[in-house]
Formats: C-alpha cells, structure tokens, sequence
C-alpha cells in the first residue's frame, strides 16, 4: 500500500508515506532498491528488546512497538515497524489496524507535507486511541462497581443466578484485563519510540515536530499512570468478587451444617425408641408414639432457635 505519490511517477520514487501492509518479500526489496533503506522484515519488527526495538542505521531511524491489532481485546498484539528519514516514511505491519487506514482515509490531501508530520499523525492517533480504550475500560470498571457495591441485595428467588452473574462478572473482568495489557504494552512501546526519536532523530526530525512529539510524551506518561489507577481497580474488583463467591460458597456450606446438626437429634431420638429391648417404659404407652416424634419436632426446633438467637441465620 504506497501513500501519497504524485501522478504519472513510480509510487514511492518521492512518496512521503510508503505503507507496506503484508507486503511480499518482492515489494520490500522494490521499496528498498527505490529508497536505498534497508525494509525489515516481521522477525526484526517482532523483536522485544530495547536495541532491537530502537536504532538509527545509515541516518534513518528504526522503530517498532507493538499495537492492539483490533478495537477489542479479541485479537493478539500486532507488530509495527517504522523507517524514519527526513524526507519519507516507511512503515511495515502485518495486518489491517483502523488507526492507519482511517488517518490515510480522513486526511488523505494532507499527508504530503512531511514525513515526520505523518509520522506524527500516526503517533497522536495511537496515542489517542489507547486513551479511548483505557476510557471504555474505566467506564466498564464503574458499572461493575456500581452494580457490585451499590445495588440492592437480590432477593432469594434472583440467588440462583448470583452465581451465574459472579462468572459473568469474573469473564468482563479478565476481558478488561486483557484490554488494559494490551494497552500497557502499547505505550510502553510507543514510550521508547517517542524518547529515542527526542533524543537521537535530531537529524531528523524537523524543529517544528519537536513541542508535538514533547506533547506525545506528555500523553503516554500521564496514560501510563491512568492505566497503573485502573489496573489496581481490576484487582480490586478481581478481589471483590472472588470474595463474593466465597460467600456465596460459605452460604451454601452454612446451610448443609445447619440442616445436618438440625437432623442430628431427631435421629438419635428415632434411634433410642428404635431399640429392640424388651423392658422400655414407653413401649406400651399409648400415648408413646406421639410422644416420640413430639420429642423429635422439640429436638429439631432446639438447635434452629440456638442458631438464630446466635444470629447465625
């Protein structure tokens, strides 16, 4: 995919923008012959380490970070390299991302000024979709919070799907982990990027870009410690909730021991009169067996009126 090329000339002879979206090992050797740069391939924009990550070769700068391949969570982190020099800009991924095809799609006329414009517009673009995403994790963050704190205690025919919401509650939960993580990764990589370009792409970056990519790192740190806030309200509420379902799993396990200590009685005084001796006072007494299951109600009653006099029901 070549940006912004005049008409009637080779696609990326001055191209200001050459997006190479899955490109084969053909167009990267075209764009490379036609560019002199050297186009890396996925293992290299994949790397995780710092000096792999950021570093300047033949004057260009080489930079590549990790992104969220989609919207969502849904999808894995997706690669992207980027070539840097002053006069054009090569960036290299390795599957559709909204965040490119959206800024070519918008402001399609403007990209021509410069390669370090563009290559601005795409960090802002990232950059600001991080923050919406980290937005929509927050306000999910506040509903299940307000639905777990603040809403009424259900009533006892809605207990049987406690525990289905609980599940449900746990899978958003690991879903906004997912996002926040995602998100994480993705700044602390476009973080690298916007230090070493400050600090090393003086050749490069031209003095008018400069207060904007300050601005950019402005953004990606005060981000980074929006996203620490709401990774600690994740484990709060992971907390919480976990906690939730050791009570409901307490309740559960209360209720057997109240029901078996509440039979234990009953079953000793059915056991007594079971017995088969031959002098029993009562054996004959005509009154025997309802004295006998009496004595038995009287006997399950007694441990139901201790525990709720104890208020442990």
């Amino acid at each position: 995919m070549i940006r912004s090329h005049p008409q009637g000339q080779e696609p990326w002879s001055n191209a200001t923008w050459i997006d190479l979206c899955d490109a084969t090992e053909e167009e990267r050797s075209r764009v490379a012959s036609a560019t002199g740069l050297r186009v890396p391939d996925q293992s290299e924009v994949r790397e995780i380490e710092t000096t792999s990550r950021v570093y300047t070769e033949k004057d260009a700068l080489y930079l590549s970070t990790p992104i969220p391949a989609s919207a969502d969570a849904s999808e894995p982190l997706s690669a992207v390299g980027f070539v840097l020099t002053r006069s054009v800009l090569i960036s290299v991924r390795f599957s559709k991302n909204s965040v490119f095809e959206s800024l070519f799609r918008d402001r399609e006329g403007e990209l021509s000024r410069s390669a370090c414009d563009v290559f601005m517009r795409i960090m802002e673009a990232l950059v600001d979709r991080a923050a919406d995403t980290l937005e929509h994790c927050s306000a999910q963050l506040d509903h299940l919070s307000h639905r777990a704190f603040h809403s009424e205690r259900p009533r006892r025919r809605e207990l049987k799907t406690v525990s289905e919401k609980l599940r449900a509650t746990l899978r958003k939960l690991g879903q906004i982990g997912d996002h926040i993580s995602q998100i994480r990764d993705t700044l602390l990589g476009l973080g690298r990027i916007a230090a070493f370009v400050c600090e090393s792409g003086t050749t490069v970056l031209a003095s008018e870009e400069r207060p904007r990519l300050m601005a950019v790192r402005a953004d990606i740190s005060s981000l980074n410690d929006y996203q620490q806030h709401i990774s600690g309200k994740v484990q709060f509420l992971l907390d919480a909730t976990l906690g939730f379902i050791s009570i409901e799993q307490n309740d559960v396990v209360k209720a057997l021991t109240i029901v078996s200590v509440v039979g234990v009685p009953p079953v000793l005084v059915a056991g007594v009169y079971g017995m088969n001796f031959e002098h029993m006072p009562e054996l004959h007494w005509t009154f025997g067996y309802p004295f006998a299951l009496l004595l038995m109600l009287v006997t399950g009653l007694l441990p139901l009126a201790w525990f709720k006099w104890r208020g442990w029901m």
